[in-house]
């Protein structure tokens, strides 16, 4: 599979990173400026680079086109690719809202072409072991979740401008939502939140309360303007697990109601970045003529965008494009 990426920042490199192993996979660069197209050609040995988007949608070989393009931009950039026939890997956030979201995947299906969220964690094997933990019982039934991603980026132009769709909550608390999403599914009965805005009035502190019908709580928070342990961690009835890094965990333990250690998991010891799920999982979809992945459900990324328009209106974070 012949990928071909549209955008050459950070997320870009990670991406030609994780493709380093699959040559066969390192296709194509696109980016505004043709000099830093080349560079990152020359640095991940990609076949090609581009000066244009459009060049690299019209190139025929091009089989799956990735995102890494800021959230303002992937409705528009997803649409291009769409509108040309490419299956998509769109970096989360998804879009900018929930309408942009709603649009191109109606898109998608029209054209019948594939589209799928790259939320990596969605994807990872050691995400799935923890839902495998779960349903096994071994220790009893979930009743608390917490989760909080935290990282220093509030003089970040993506986090600070409402131009680029920035805040904390698009570019971290999408983690905590989706870990909460993951585990405790969407059976919310109320969500009460909290915020603090910077001087441009993004969100750069957050925190979220969620009951569910059954009597079950999740606490999630992300922060944009600090540093915390990205824990993540579910409380049951007999016992508890702990997640290292809710965006990508590479550990998960287990303990019972004694507080003695009972399973202890690591992620692959062949994983590269984390990221390469994603693409493999877009590689079984086309093999298989799916227009989304079973991992990160069409239906799924639009109840998400929905939860963070709604989160954002209560705060009174606003984008353009809104």
């Amino acid at each position: 599979m012949k990928v071909g990426i549209i955008g050459a920042g950070w997320i870009a490199c990670k991406m030609g990173e994780t493709l380093q192993p699959h040559p066969e996979m390192r296709y194509a660069i696109a980016a505004r400026d043709l000099k830093r197209a080349e560079a990152f050609k020359q640095k991940y040995g990609f076949q090609k680079a581009y000066g244009s988007y459009e060049e690299l949608v019209n190139d025929p070989e091009v089989e799956l086109v990735y995102i890494a393009t800021p959230h303002s931009h992937h409705f528009a950039h997803a649409s291009l690719a769409i509108e040309h026939g490419k299956p998509v890997l769109c970096e989360k956030a998804f879009t900018a809202n929930a309408r942009e979201a709603e649009a191109l995947l109606a898109l998608a299906h029209e054209k019948k072409v594939f589209i799928t969220e790259a939320i990596w964690t969605r994807y990872m094997p050691l995400s799935l072991k923890v839902k495998e933990i779960i349903d096994s019982g071994v220790i009893g039934r979930p009743r608390l979740l917490t989760a909080t991603l935290a990282y220093q980026m509030e003089t970040k132009e993506r986090i600070v401008r409402a131009d680029l769709c920035g805040g904390a909550l698009l570019d971290l608390g999408v983690y905590s939502i989706n870990f909460a999403r993951m585990y405790f599914g969407g059976d919310v009965e109320s969500m009460r939140s909290n915020v603090w805005k910077g001087p441009e009035g993004m969100d750069m502190l957050n925190a979220m309360s969620i009951i569910y019908k059954d009597g079950r709580m999740a606490n999630i928070q992300s922060a944009a303007c600090c540093y915390n342990d990205r824990q993540g961690i579910i409380s049951c009835e007999q016992g508890w697990l702990t997640v290292d890094n809710i965006n990508c965990p590479g550990l998960v333990r287990v303990y019972n109601n004694e507080y003695q250690l009972i399973q202890e998991h690591h992620a692959p010891d062949t994983q590269i970045t984390g990221y390469e799920y994603q693409v493999y999982a877009c590689e079984e979809a086309l093999k298989n003529g799916w227009l989304e992945s079973p991992y990160m459900p069409h239906e799924e990324t639009l109840e998400i965008m929905r939860i963070m328009d709604s989160l954002r209106k209560e705060w009174g974070v606003k984008y353009p494009m809104d």
